[in-house]
Parts: structure tokens; C-alpha cells; sequence
């Protein structure tokens, strides 16, 4: 059974960068840099036997907004159902129970977000985004 936690003080900073650092969304982040993500984000850790093996962060005003990024469970318990736990755990959170619009970006999920309600972009003339290149 897995233990989802959003205490910051049990995240195993090497494990989330680790994985992050070889996805194809973040590949190369430093570890500074996802610590200071971390700092600034709600985020929830999946544990088995106090091992490390999921995370998901979400930046949030905490009454409008919330932004799902980094989603992971480790490759070697993918499979298990726990990225559903994790996911229905991240919606679930009473911190979060105001927030009416929720975004995210996949490359390869988007079949395990529709299961949660997220859709294509209802009005995507109404929103318009700034990258910046690397």
C-alpha cells in the first residue's frame, strides 16, 4: 500500500531530480532548480515502505488556479495504478477544493488525464502563453 504525503520534509530531492532530469520535459533541470520549484509549489510525494516512488507538484493561488506539473511514478512501478492514487489524492486535497480551472501539459498522457476531466482547450482562442527559448 502506498502512503501519498504533501510533507516537503520527506521528499528525496535526488529521486525527483533523478527523474526528472532524463523526462523529456525537464531533462537537464538542475538539482537547484527543483529544489527551488519544490519551494514554491504544493507537492505531493508517493511512498512505498518509505521509499520514494511518485511525485507530482502544483502551482497554485490556492483559490482559482492550479497548474499539474512533474507527474511521475518510477518506471519500475508504473503498472500498479499508483499515478490514478496519486492523481485522485492531488484533486482531492482540501487546499485545493476552490480552484475551478486546472491545466497541465502531456506529451504521452493523455489518456490517463481524461480519466481525471481534463480535456483540450474549451476556448483555446482565450488563452495565449510566452516562451521563453532555453
Amino acid at each position: 500500500m502506498i502512503d501519498i504525503s504533501t510533507d516537503k520534509g520527506r521528499l528525496q530531492i535526488d529521486v525527483i531530480h533523478r527523474f526528472l532530469t532524463t523526462s523529456y520535459w525537464a531533462k537537464g533541470r538542475t538539482i537547484e532548480a527543483v529544489q527551488r520549484s519544490i519551494d514554491h509549489c504544493l507537492c505531493f510525494g508517493v511512498y512505498l515502505d518509505d521509499k520514494q516512488i511518485g511525485f507530482a507538484r502544483i502551482a497554485t493561488d490556492y483559490v482559482v488556479f492550479a497548474y499539474l506539473m512533474d507527474v511521475f511514478i518510477l518506471n519500475e512501478y508504473q503498472g500498479n495504478g499508483y499515478s490514478k492514487q496519486l492523481l485522485k489524492a492531488v484533486h482531492e486535497a482540501p487546499e485545493l477544493k476552490s480552484c475551478h480551472t486546472w491545466m497541465l501539459k502531456t506529451g504521452d498522457a493523455h489518456a490517463l488525464y481524461k480519466k481525471f476531466g481534463y480535456t483540450a482547450l474549451h476556448r483555446p482562442e482565450m488563452v495565449m502563453e510566452r516562451v521563453i527559448p532555453k
